[in-house]
């Protein structure tokens, strides 16, 4: 298994998020399949979170609903820094 995983088109991929979606093919799969600007927009909910704890919640949320199959965060206004641009 390679430990190359995509990154979004503003922001990189923490390693806390790459080793949550290395540790389950499924989401992975899902993750390289949707597009980088969705990449981004997970990223970006997830280190959007202050606090250790509420980005270690969004993590566990984002690995459930790409599990789940949804390919964008829901109820987020988006990225900003792709509102900038």
């Amino acid at each position: 298994m390679t430990n190359k995983v995509s990154s979004g088109t503003v922001h990189k991929l923490p390693e806390d998020l790459k080793k949550t979606l290395l540790s389950n093919p499924k989401v992975l799969a899902l993750w390289e399949d949707i597009t980088p600007l969705a990449r981004n927009e997970w990223i970006c909910w997830v280190t959007s979170g202050k606090k250790e704890e509420t980005r270690g919640i969004r993590i566990e949320k984002a690995l459930s609903k790409l599990k789940s199959g949804m390919r964008r965060p829901c109820c987020w206004a988006g990225c900003l820094h792709r509102q900038k641009s």
